[in-house]
C-alpha cells in the first residue's frame, strides 16, 4: 500500500512539474509580435498595418523577412515614407514591403554568393556574402531573429523592386515612345554614357514628331557617323547642368547649356524654351528631369 500511495504521490509531481513548465515556457512570437516588441522596427511595424499585410504576416508561413530598421526608413529621401503611408499609396507600399519578403525559412546559414530569391512581390533579390551578407546592396546588421512563423534579418536599406526603382534620364527616355528618335540621336552621338551619369541634368527633349518636323533628311543626314560632332552639338544645346524644375524657371531668364550658348525662357503663354513650347514638365529621373518640348531647337551658331 505504502509504495502504491508513494507511486501516486511521484506520478502526482511529474504532473504538476509538467504542468508548471508548461505553463511558464515562453511562447515564440510571430513575425508582427516580434517586430512590435522590437524597438528598432517600429516604422516597418507601421508600413505593415499601413499596407494591410498584418493578417498576412501572422499567418503560418513560414516566412523569411528582410526587415529595414527605422534608420533605413528614414535614409529614404524626404517625404518618401509620409506618402507611401498614406491609404492612396497602399498598393505600392504594399510591394515594396511584400519585396522584402520571401516564402519559407531562410537562416543566414542558407545564403550562399550571388544566390537569388523570388519574393512575394514576385521578382527576384539578390545576395551578398562578400565582406558580411548583403541582399541587393542592404547589409543585414542582424541575423537569424527567429519566430514561430518564420525568421527575421535585419538590414540596413529599404531596397526596391527593380521595376519600381528611377530610371535614369536614358531609361526613362527608352521607356517613352514620343521619345524614340531622341533616343536613336543620343545612342549615334555616343551620349547615352553621360546622360546615365550622376549629374543632375535638366533635358528638354524633342519629340518625334518635333524630329520629324525637321526639313526632309535632317535626322538622316544628322545620325551619320561623319556628322557626330554636329548632332553632339545639337543635343547637348537641349541639356542643362542642374535639375531645374519648371517652379524654377522664370520669364525671360536664361540657362547656358552643356554645349556652351545660352536658351532663353519665355512664360508669357505657357513654358517656352527658344520659342519651343514645353508640352510635358517636370518628368523626374533619378539624375535630374526631363521636360519634353515639340520642337527641336539649335544654336545660334548653327542656324
Amino acid at each position: 500500500m505504502k509504495k502504491q500511495v508513494f507511486n501516486l504521490l511521484l506520478a502526482a509531481m511529474c504532473i504538476s512539474i509538467l504542468t508548471v513548465s508548461c505553463e511558464t515556457a515562453p511562447k515564440e512570437k510571430n513575425l508582427v509580435e516580434l517586430a512590435t516588441e522590437t524597438p528598432t522596427l517600429s516604422t516597418l511595424v507601421a508600413a505593415i498595418t499601413a499596407a494591410d499585410l498584418g493578417s498576412t504576416l501572422t499567418g503560418e508561413g513560414p516566412f523569411t523577412v528582410f526587415a529595414p530598421s527605422d534608420e533605413a526608413f528614414a535614409a529614404l529621401p524626404e517625404g518618401t515614407l509620409e506618402n507611401l503611408l498614406k491609404p492612396e499609396n497602399k498598393d505600392q507600399l504594399a510591394a515594396i514591403l511584400k519585396y522584402h519578403l520571401v516564402p519559407g525559412a531562410i537562416m543566414s546559414t542558407d545564403l550562399s554568393d550571388g544566390q537569388t530569391a523570388a519574393t512575394a512581390q514576385g521578382e527576384k533579390v539578390v545576395v551578398s556574402t562578400k565582406d558580411g551578407v548583403s541582399v541587393n546592396g542592404a547589409a543585414v546588421t542582424a541575423a537569424d531573429v527567429k519566430a514561430s512563423n518564420g525568421v527575421v534579418h535585419i538590414i540596413d536599406k529599404v531596397i526596391l523592386p527593380p521595376s519600381m526603382q528611377p530610371k535614369n534620364i536614358v531609361q526613362l527616355a527608352i521607356g517613352n515612345e514620343d521619345l524614340s528618335t531622341l533616343v536613336a540621336a543620343v545612342k549615334a552621338a555616343d551620349l547615352a554614357g553621360v546622360l546615365s551619369g550622376d549629374g543632375p541634368f535638366t533635358v528638354f527633349a524633342p519629340t518625334n514628331a518635333a524630329f520629324a518636323a525637321l526639313p526632309e533628311g535632317t535626322v538622316e543626314t544628322l545620325l551619320k557617323p561623319e556628322n557626330k560632332d554636329q548632332l553632339v552639338a545639337i543635343l547637348t544645346y537641349h541639356v542643362v547642368a542642374g535639375k531645374v524644375m519648371s517652379g524654377d524657371l522664370t520669364n525671360g531668364m536664361s540657362a547656358t547649356t552643356v554645349q556652351g550658348e545660352n536658351i532663353s525662357v519665355d512664360l508669357t503663354d505657357g513654358a517656352k524654351i527658344n520659342g519651343a513650347t514645353v508640352v510635358a514638365a517636370d518628368v523626374e529621373a533619378s539624375n535630374g528631369v526631363v521636360h519634353v518640348i515639340n520642337q527641336v531647337i539649335l544654336p545660334p551658331s548653327l542656324q
